[in-house]
């Protein structure tokens, strides 16, 4: 078993992992905008008939754990003075079969959803012209983004496509994208995403950081990294990494599929083999949530799942 185990969450099919997914983004939408998953609140607040709460604690990732009732400690809240901040919801995402879950279950929920609220990154992008199949800005603008219903759109920031040539030049490039829009005019070590969302591939690599790749699980510093010869897919990407990924408010992993089964089992029963992800519940523990299917699990015997409490909206299976 893994040191710190995280919160995993198991389903029976695909359908059940994109709606909880959906509830689970949805909720972090609005404890970021709003400190809240009390509607009432939100409407009043967006009303200005009511002040945005502040939590009694630091850390909103207790109403998102199933701990809490969205409403800080306790049930108690605290107002703020009031006054205007451009709070946005700051969310990161990777590609592949995240995309269609996220499709799936976002699309059907879009009054819900705040996209003028939205600034959305890439956890890593594979080096490839956006009209590819294997972009992942390509892929989520073609099945998330242009599916999007009316003129609200979200602000979404993706790699230079003229840069696809040289990782490193891209890599940096996308950095100081980062630096510029998380630090201004601060000094801030790393980025804070307040929800970072992440699969894991048969061979154990996230986003782009892959097994036995020791130099870039190791780097410390940088925030975003060139991955040369990757070992499977596009050989040239650029990675958040191993760091700013910890460093989010909520890092949200989603796997699904038999294919994933032997490697679910080395992630979470052998955590000193050293996998991304293994290293990433260990070093964002107790903000680190899975989201599972049950094929995924398969081969998984010691692990506890969870029945995931739908936050934002009424159980659609109760």
């Amino acid at each position: 078993m893994t040191t710190t185990v995280p919160l995993i969450y198991s389903f029976p099919e695909f359908l059940g992992v994109a709606e909880a997914v959906a509830d689970h983004v949805i909720s972090a939408q609005n404890m970021t905008l709003y400190n809240t998953l009390d509607h009432a609140q939100i409407e009043l607040i967006k009303q200005d008939k009511l002040s945005r709460p502040s939590l009694l604690n630091s850390s909103s990732a207790l109403s998102l754990s199933g701990n809490g009732n969205g409403n800080g400690v306790n049930g108690k809240v605290k107002k703020e003075k009031k006054k205007k901040v451009d709070i946005r919801f700051k969310i990161a995402i990777s590609g592949g079969s995240l995309i269609k879950i996220l499709k799936e279950g976002l699309l059907s929920r879009q009054d819900e959803i705040e996209w003028d609220k939205w600034d959305v990154y890439f956890a890593d992008e594979r080096l490839v012209p956006f009209e590819s199949d294997d972009s992942n800005y390509g892929q989520a603008k073609r099945e998330l983004f242009d599916n999007i219903s009316g003129d609200i759109k979200p602000n979404i920031y993706h790699i230079d496509e003229a840069l696809i040539d040289d990782p490193q030049e891209c890599a940096d490039v996308y950095e100081k994208l980062l630096i510029r829009n998380f630090a201004k005019k601060d000094s801030v070590k790393l980025p804070m995403f307040d929800l970072l969302l992440l699969g894991c591939a048969p061979d154990g690599h996230i986003a782009s950081l892959f097994p036995k790749y020791g130099e870039q699980l190791r780097e410390k510093l940088a925030w975003c990294l060139p991955v040369l010869n990757a070992p499977s897919g596009p050989e040239n990407r650029i990675t958040l990494s191993i760091p700013v990924i910890c460093h989010a408010h909520r890092v949200t992993f989603v796997v699904e599929g038999l294919t994933k089964a032997p490697i679910m089992r080395t992630i979470m029963e052998r955590p000193e083999k050293g996998l991304p992800s293994s290293i990433v519940n260990e070093g964002a523990a107790g903000r680190v949530t899975w989201f599972v299917d049950d094929d995924a699990l398969n081969d998984c015997y010691d692990i506890t799942k969870k029945k995931y409490k739908f936050l934002s909206i009424n159980d659609p299976n109760s």
